[in-house]
């Protein structure tokens, strides 16, 4: 019985993620739930205690993280560099290599540190437009935008700054730039296979004499030449995000030391802070401001023309977004504390090796949420004493933990309940039956590639 109360409640929680109800008002309910048919006086206590201890300091750690990251897509968005990187990338590949381009141009704005729901809305006018020019099914669009911003530049890539990326560093004390070889061969097998699936899908397609097809819905203008920034102009807040957050990966420790004490008057009490833990995220936090400081500096008229409106949309956006992953972070851990995650977490340590252990709880519990970070969050606040326990007795570096877990949560998280599917398909105003089957062919890819990344480990020993 207390096995089937802990997956009732993440039965419930799938089940009203899938319908659209907000996380944020039902994961308290269902972890609740579960408590009050174990010991109904427990209530109380665990909600307070528990979820919302757990939830609090999620946000203590990851929301400046969220709100970073949206006000500089959102300032890359207003000042026109979006559009630039992607005219200019596609103008380099070639018109006729819609299919590379639309996944190369999401790559290097995901990368870049641009949320992937900006990326989707600055990318599909340009998407449809090639596709429509190639001959392409505009079906294929939503798996194309899939490929390229849910993949390997949310979590594979080392030095990515996506916050699925930064939460491994707080259990495993490691940073952003973790495992950077697993994290390489991961992406090469992603986009060799992803590539070559979608173009096979495109000649398929092809031979049937099926074009981009008509009377679709939420169809873009057609792309008009405008004056847009200089391209290198327009990639630069990108790479001086991604230099500085290693630069900063670096510099912490060595300014801070271990941990670092303030008290800033004689009668106060010292606060002490462990500095390792929290590198990656102080380190990712500086990149995300100077990188708003140096678009602001390139294009500060078209920017604070908007600035007021953007930035209110842009605070909302990751006031919910943070605000989702922490409530499931609560979830995760009013659920551990039940006596029947007891026996999940047995049955789990029957994989009896521990980078597959991780993979498979990890994947799928973002499977069950329909969200990566929400996924990771619950596997790690359960169980990340058990992986590091077992990485120890076996030999394995911290650094193979964070990228097997970071990956793992890229994989099964895109079912038809995830928040990013369902954006991607309204936006380019197609549905779950005519374009979800290629954006599950990417999760399966995804999902595959942690194992190939495992595999590689333990056949070679480089991390």
């Amino acid at each position: 019985m207390n096995f089937l109360i802990c997956i009732g409640a993440l039965a419930l929680l799938m089940f009203v993620a899938y319908r659209g109800f907000s996380v944020i008002l039902f994961a308290p309910i269902a972890a609740l739930l579960a408590v009050l048919l174990t010991d109904p006086a427990a209530v109380p206590p665990m909600f307070t205690g528990v979820f919302m201890d757990k939830m609090v300091g999620f946000v203590k750690l990851y929301f400046p993280v969220f709100l970073l990251g949206a006000v500089f897509g959102k300032v890359i968005e207003l000042s026109g560099f979006s559009k630039s990187i992607v005219s200019s990338v596609i103008s380099v590949i070639g018109r006729e290599r819609a299919i590379l381009s639309i996944v190369l141009v999401c790559v290097i704005l995901t990368y870049g540190g641009v949320s992937l729901f900006v990326v989707v809305f600055a990318v599909y006018p340009f998407a449809a437009e090639m596709f429509r020019q190639g001959g392409i099914p505009k079906r294929l669009i939503p798996g194309t935008i899939a490929l390229g911003a849910f993949t390997v530049s949310m979590d594979s890539l080392p030095g990515t700054p996506q916050i699925q990326n930064i939460i491994p560093t707080t259990f495993f004390g490691t940073n952003t730039w973790a495992a950077p070889v697993l994290g390489l061969v991961g992406t090469v097998f992603i986009m060799a296979v992803g590539l070559t699936y979608l173009e096979w899908r495109r000649r398929v397609a092809a031979a049937r004499g099926e074009g981009y097809g008509e009377n679709h819905i939420n169809e873009p203008e057609a792309f008009k030449a405008e004056v847009l920034p200089n391209p290198w102009i327009a990639i630069l807040p990108l790479i001086v995000v991604g230099v500085v957050n290693k630069l900063l990966t670096m510099a912490i420790p060595m300014f801070y030391g271990k941990s670092y004490e303030v008290k800033l008057t004689a009668a106060a009490k010292p606060l002490v802070t462990e500095v390792g833990p929290i590198t990656a995220i102080w380190a990712v936090e500086g990149a995300l401001i100077l990188g708003i400081f140096t678009v602001l500096v390139f294009a500060f008229k078209p920017v604070s023309q908007k600035f007021a409106e953007g930035t209110k949309a842009a605070v909302a956006g990751s006031l919910l977004a943070s605000m989702n992953t922490a409530a499931e972070y609560g979830f995760g851990g009013v659920i551990a504390a039940l006596p029947g995650f007891v026996v999940i977490a047995d049955a789990l340590r029957q994989i009896p090796n521990p980078l597959v252990n991780e993979a498979i709880t990890v994947t799928s519990l973002a499977g069950i949420t329909g969200s990566a970070s929400g996924g990771m969050s619950i596997a790690l606040a359960t169980m990340a004493d058990q992986f590091i326990a077992a990485a120890k007795a076996s030999g394995i570096p911290m650094e193979v933990l964070h990228r097997v877990a970071a990956m793992a949560s890229g994989g099964m998280d895109t079912l038809p309940h995830n928040g990013a599917v369902i954006t991607v398909l309204a936006v380019t105003g197609l549905t779950h039956k005519t374009s979800y089957g290629d954006i599950f062919a990417v999760t399966c890819i995804k999902t595959a590639a942690v194992f190939v990344v495992i595999a590689f480990y333990y056949a070679t020993g480089l991390v």
